[in-house]
Parts: C-alpha cells; sequence; structure tokens
C-alpha cells in the first residue's frame, strides 16, 4: 500500500497537475490498484476516442482532452512513467 506520495519538480502546467493528480489518486492505494490506474490513465492519455474507466480514473479522467493534442501527451504522462519505474524498480525512465 502506498502510505505517503509527494511530488516536487517544476515543468508546465499540465506535467504539474497531472503529477499533482496522480499523488492524490495513488495514495491508500496498493500496488496492483497503482498499477491498474497507471494502465487507464495511460491508455487515455494515449488512444484518442477510446473508452474512458471512470470507476477506476475518477477526477483524473478531467485530463482526457490532453490526447487530443499530441505534443502535451509526454507533459502529462511524464510524472506517471516516473512513478511506474520507481515502483518497478527500473533505474532508467522513458515516455515512450
Amino acid at each position: 500500500v502506498i502510505d505517503d506520495v509527494g511530488f516536487q519538480g517544476s515543468g508546465c502546467a499540465i506535467s504539474r497537475a497531472s503529477a499533482s493528480m496522480m499523488t492524490q489518486s495513488i495514495k491508500g492505494q496498493s500496488l496492483e490498484k497503482v498499477q491498474e490506474i497507471f494502465e487507464a490513465f495511460h491508455y487515455m492519455i494515449t488512444e484518442p476516442g477510446g473508452e474512458i474507466d471512470l470507476d477506476t480514473l475518477g477526477d483524473l479522467e478531467t485530463l482526457s482532452g490532453i490526447n487530443e493534442f499530441p505534443t502535451r501527451i509526454k507533459c502529462a504522462v511524464l510524472a506517471w512513467h516516473t512513478m511506474n519505474a520507481a515502483l518497478s524498480g527500473e533505474s532508467e525512465v522513458t515516455t515512450e
């Protein structure tokens, strides 16, 4: 279970908002649930027109419109990929 999580960084408004909302959505969740949230969020952001899992995403759905702006997708997913890599024990992170 994720007992505590935080974000400290700088970046564009989208990256900061996404990171902040990520911390709120994963706090208190099991690692399995965090992985489910990550996958649902990544799908929502990278697959325009795809079905959004509102039960899993909750308020994160407000970021769904980012997929209409391909140059901003990396902004939205950077913190998510960093979190996923950290929980997986990976030392390198990519948004690809």
